[in-house]
């Protein structure tokens, strides 16, 4: 958010440009977006293959301070700007696994439409992109049903249109 609202907000439009510029400083390096979550946050996961494959050739700052284990609850916390994205939030390392929680209960209450008569939970597309950090479709059902969303496992899962529209105030 700090990002676009210091520099030109218009470089969102290429949201792949913008995601894989490097620029932003950590630890005297100058990293992406990109390398920040698929790199550190996600573990040195790949950013297609859905989550199931590392990148082969992670570099040393990546290797240096990447998660050794990844947190699925981190896609409910973190803000890529657009309006589907959850809300911006400060948190306390002390009290990080609560809040991770409480984000990713808000975020499922709010992006994700059980229907009964069909059975069907029309949920985020963060699910689909990122299946393997959720454990696979198994994996997303438990993570549902941890959170009250759904009633059984026999739900069916459908994703709903992501909004990327600029929110620079969420």
């Amino acid at each position: 958010i700090q990002v676009l609202l210091t520099k030109d907000p218009n470089k969102y439009n290429d949201r792949g440009q913008f995601f894989k510029e490097k620029q932003i400083k950590i630890a005297g390096h100058i990293l992406s977006f990109a390398d920040i979550e698929h790199g550190i946050i996600r573990g040195s996961q790949h950013e297609f293959f859905l989550g199931y494959f590392k990148r082969p050739f992670a570099s040393g700052i990546e290797k240096k301070f990447r998660v050794l284990k990844r947190d699925y609850r981190i896609h409910f916390a973190l803000n890529c700007g657009a309006k589907s994205c959850p809300p911006v939030a400060i948190y306390d390392w002390t009290r990080l696994s609560e809040q991770f929680d409480k984000s990713t209960d808000s975020y499922l209450r709010k992006f994700t439409n059980y229907v009964s008569g069909e059975k069907t939970a029309y949920v985020t597309s963060l699910f689909s992109w990122f299946r393997g950090d959720f454990g696979g479709i198994e994996g997303i059902k438990d993570i549902l049903l941890k959170f009250k969303q759904i009633p059984d496992k026999n739900t069916r899962l459908k994703t709903s249109n992501y909004d990327w529209t600029l929110d620079l105030g969420n």
